[in-house]
């Protein structure tokens, strides 16, 4: 084994490498590092499984603690509780988020955008739609910004690798959808190149499929960049964990009338917050910025997204 790879007990490895490796069964301290100082990446652990390399002994059973009276470990004799068992989905959305928050260096960027402007145009472009043709959401209106303002700045339009950062050529949105089995992300291909109304009707469908559970695999998997609302629940402001292997995820709070100062003057505005999460091992403090303030302009002059 490439000492490299190991100090003081602790193997160095790439996180796709690990998962790979635990996925095959196979122990990491077996194998020698390609990577830079001998870190394991994919390669090696793609060419273990053609040699067969042996897997890792079992680790002996931590003895049991002692359940408690309710037959959980950690819950009092007083606690009840109603069992839900973990759908498939929900178990792989916890190993992603966990996967992804401890192993992605998360930084975060917050702006604030006034919303008058856009719920003016989303007003009177509703009003001209025949026969209720289509109905635009605020959140319509904010995927769109987002794709226009990726198209302005392509270096947040992007996915990390251990060898590359991989700049993408398409402009497609992940949309958090909240279903009764857990958080899906419905995508909306190619967002920069189509119209408001076709947003709306795409995003109205898949998320109606989401929730009825009937969406097929490529519906919600290839995004390169997410956006999660949370405004229509009252949220005001939060940040969202980036959804791998994307570089940013884009957390919308509720658009509210706050008392904000124009020209030396104190109005009143309606305004929206809006944080980024940014992955820094592929996207710049300052690529995030610019991207926000391009997101910014865009909100703020939604005329734009008319043309």
């Amino acid at each position: 084994m490439d000492t490299a790879s190991t100090a003081a007990g602790r193997v160095f490895a790439s996180p796709l490498a690990r998962r790979l490796a635990r996925d095959a069964g196979i122990a990491l301290s077996a194998l020698t590092g390609s990577g830079p100082r001998g870190r394991i990446v994919k390669a090696d652990v793609e060419r273990a499984k053609a040699e067969g390399l042996p897997t890792p002994a079992p680790a002996a059973a931590a003895p049991a603690p002692a359940p408690d009276a309710a037959g959980k470990t950690g819950l009092q004799p007083w606690q009840a509780y109603t069992e839900q068992p973990n759908s498939q989905m929900r178990k792989i959305i916890g190993r992603r988020l966990t996967e992804a928050k401890q192993t992605v260096p998360h930084f975060y960027l917050t702006i604030d955008c006034g919303l008058d402007a856009l719920l003016d145009l989303r007003k009177q472009l509703n009003e001209k739609a025949k026969d209720g043709a289509f109905k635009l959401s605020v959140n319509d209106m904010i995927i769109k910004a987002a794709a226009a303002a990726l198209r302005k700045v392509p270096a947040a339009n992007a996915v990390w690798t251990d060898e590359a950062i991989l700049l993408l050529d398409t402009v497609d949105i992940s949309v958090a959808v909240a279903t009764d089995r857990g958080l899906i992300t419905p995508i909306i291909r190619d967002a920069d190149q189509k119209g408001l109304a076709t947003i709306a009707t795409e995003m109205k469908d898949l998320a109606t499929r989401a929730r009825d559970g009937k969406l097929m695999p490529e519906a919600f998997q290839g995004g390169g960049f997410s956006i999660s609302n949370l405004g229509m629940f009252g949220i005001r402001e939060f940040a969202a964990i980036i959804n791998p292997p994307q570089s940013c995820i884009l957390a919308i709070g509720k658009g509210e009338q706050r008392p904000v100062v124009k020209d030396g003057t104190l109005t009143v505005a309606t305004m929206m917050t809006c944080t980024l999460s940014v992955d820094h091992r592929s996207v710049d403090g300052a690529v995030g910025a610019e991207f926000l303030a391009a997101f910014q302009a865009i909100v703020e002059d939604p005329l734009t997204l008319l043309l």
